[in-house]
């Protein structure tokens, strides 16, 4: 995701345009989406001369807050996109989706996607952008070390990663990104593997045996040299860079790390595997990581529900998943996207993908305790098992 971000100042200062005006709130993920959106609203705005929507495009670093503070204020967008729902749909702040979007559109979300957008039994947020990871692997490096085959297990990673470190120059055998731009997704990874997750049922369950287990198992990567320093202070964009340009053994990466090869390093040859297990014989795993567009109940509903329902038509919503390099959410566009190359085996992948709780009102909290603390716990002399007890009284105490 972007570090940098344009916000655009709003005409509207109140919830909602009113008069067929709605506001849209988008979290910038490159320097392709503003132009995006705006493209996309010129469009509309012809085809429906009596609608406008007035864009505001917010940095990922920046969104969280400014939406909480929008809301606090009265002045909540007519649509959001973000990376959490169920906080507003408990605060009773959400249009149902089936009132933002019409029925073909609602019938052609992917049914796990729909279900994760689901709180208390009713859809409140629309799919947006899918995303899962795999293991990249630097294939000259591995050559070079002497490794025939990606690793399969922890076992595995360890080994290969020490391989690298015993070459000359300075490759970096697993590139482990724990800073706060998006630490809870590669520790969930991680923990997956390892049979753990963050939330089952009714309780939390990050200071469990299985996560406190995967927890010391980075921490000895750590203090044995296998990876970068200072993994708690490396966000994922950064290690993203290094790998393109060659310098890492393997990491977990996104759907849109091609892309970012593709750009800064045509020549790099790499491959990707699934992501290692504790016990390679477990079934296959990987992150699953959805966005949504969700609609605030503003009472600008004929205006939301028209431009809602273009953005969704075919050929809007996979250029956007095009330019940004994401998976799709919905039936039709899987059928437009699983020829290409680049994406088949992340689109592969979707069925084994474990997805944060996005659907427990306490998850916002939860995700920001996550990115604040498990980074500390791969630090020299940290207790990996106290660092998760914090994280788990933070997530109790943001339930209760």
């Amino acid at each position: 995701m972007a570090v940098l971000g344009l916000v655009l100042p709003l005409a509207a200062c109140e919830a909602g345009g009113g008069d067929n005006t709605i506001t849209f709130m988008a979290a910038e993920y490159s320097p392709q989406t503003e132009p995006y959106w705006e493209n996309l609203i010129e469009e509309f705005e012809e085809a429906n001369p009596e609608h406008t929507v007035e864009l505001q495009v917010i940095n990922w670093n920046d969104i969280d807050q400014e939406i909480t503070t929008r809301i606090q204020t009265g002045e909540q967008p007519d649509i959001l996109n973000l990376n959490k729902f169920a906080e507003y749909a408990l605060d009773d702040l959400l249009l149902p989706a089936e009132d933002a979007v019409s029925a073909e559109v609602l019938d052609d979300f992917d049914e796990g996607f729909a279900e994760a957008s689901s709180y208390e039994g009713t859809q409140y947020a629309l799919p947006f952008i899918a995303s899962t990871r795999l293991l990249f692997y630097n294939e000259e490096l591995f050559e070079e070390a002497g490794i025939e085959e990606p690793p399969a297990d922890w076992d595995g990673v360890r080994e290969a990663a020490a391989a690298i470190d015993d070459l000359d120059g300075d490759a970096v055998g697993y590139g482990l990104p724990l800073g706060p731009e998006e630490a809870q997704a590669e520790f969930l990874m991680w923990a997956a593997g390892n049979n753990g997750t963050l939330h089952d049922g009714d309780s939390w369950q990050i200071n469990s045996p299985e996560n406190t287990e995967t927890l010391e198992f980075l921490s000895g990567m750590v203090d044995d040299g296998l990876t970068q320093p200072n993994p708690g202070g490396t966000d994922r964009t950064d290690l993203f860079n290094v790998f393109a340009q060659g310098n890492i053994g393997m990491l977990n990466g996104a759907v849109f790390l091609p892309g970012m090869v593709e750009e800064q390093n045509p020549d790099l040859e790499y491959g990707v595997a699934e992501i290692p297990l504790a016990d390679a014989e477990d079934p296959p795993m990987t992150l699953g990581v959805q966005d949504f567009l969700m609609a605030f109940d503003n009472g600008n509903d004929e205006t939301v529900n028209l431009f809602l329902d273009f953005f969704y038509q075919e050929e809007n919503y996979t250029e956007f998943l095009e330019r940004e390099g994401f998976l799709p959410a919905t039936e039709g566009a899987v059928g437009h996207m699983d020829d290409d190359p680049l994406m088949e085996p992340f689109i592969e992948s979707l069925p084994t993908s474990e997805f944060y709780p996005t659907e427990q009102p306490a998850w916002s909290a939860v995700d920001g305790a996550v990115k604040e603390e498990v980074g500390t716990g791969v630090q020299a002399d940290a207790d990996p098992q106290e660092v998760l007890d914090e994280i788990q009284r933070r997530a109790e105490e943001a339930s209760d």
